[in-house]
């Protein structure tokens, strides 16, 4: 379980020469971390930067969008700025930047694979965006994601990460099949800290089952799954 952060590595991962060391722990604490720890003082979880990472990245993949495809409507806008903000596409960020060595994870989280939760991971990216923007300002988060977000979006990436849901069930459309129908079969964890669990089924068949800390991101996760079982 990792107790500090490699800062040197974290720079050369993120190309960040960073200032405020406490902001980047907290970023990489998990609630479990820091829920396990209550009677050491206050050990404070990456949740509230997690908050403002995510508006600071709905801006600035807004601002890019505008300038970048100056013939898209607001829905088509709307719709592309979802795909690169969406769970699977920054979770890939964070792995790009093997943001999973440095979290600090509570012990049930370390044994049941936190470090490569998609929703986890996803999660500790936004609250990196939100320290990295209280460190050192917007344009330094707009450089940041230019460097390892926007040039990627070109249109096989966007197609790549569109909505699972929505790829299943134009799949499903294509080959005149029945509906699909989810289903939430489990909740886990204590209050602050739920992970859903849920299920894709079609005519009755389990297609898929996926786990996220909303029933929207574990409905998500069990269609990309469907989506991988379909193609073998």
């Amino acid at each position: 379980m990792v107790i500090g952060i490699d800062f040197a590595r974290l720079t050369k991962m993120t190309g960040i020469f960073i200032q405020n060391h406490h902001l980047y722990i907290q970023a990489f604490t998990h609630t479990s971390y820091a829920h396990e720890r209550k009677h050491m003082g206050n050990v404070q979880d990456n949740e509230r930067l997690e908050y403002l990472g995510d508006a600071v990245l709905e801006l600035l993949v807004s601002e890019y969008l505008y300038h970048r495809y100056p013939n898209m409507s607001e829905g088509e806008l709307t719709r592309t700025r979802a795909r690169v903000v969406c769970e699977p596409s920054l979770a890939s960020f964070a792995k790009q930047l093997h943001f999973g060595e440095f979290i600090r994870l509570g012990k049930g989280e370390e044994l049941t694979g936190g470090r490569e939760r998609p929703s986890l991971l996803a999660n500790v990216f936004e609250a990196f965006v939100g320290a990295l923007y209280l460190d050192q300002g917007l344009d330094r988060v707009r450089q940041f994601l230019h460097r390892l977000v926007f040039r990627q979006l070109n249109e096989e990436w966007l197609s790549q990460v569109t909505d699972a849901k929505s790829r299943l069930q134009e799949l499903v459309q294509q080959e005149h099949i029945g509906p699909l129908e989810y289903k939430i079969v489990d909740v886990k964890g204590p209050a602050h800290d739920r992970q859903f669990v849920a299920e894709v089924y079609l005519d009755g068949k389990c297609l898929g089952r996926g786990t996220g800390r909303s029933k929207k991101g574990a409905e998500q996760e069990a269609a990309r799954q469907a989506l991988q079982n379909w193609k073998k």
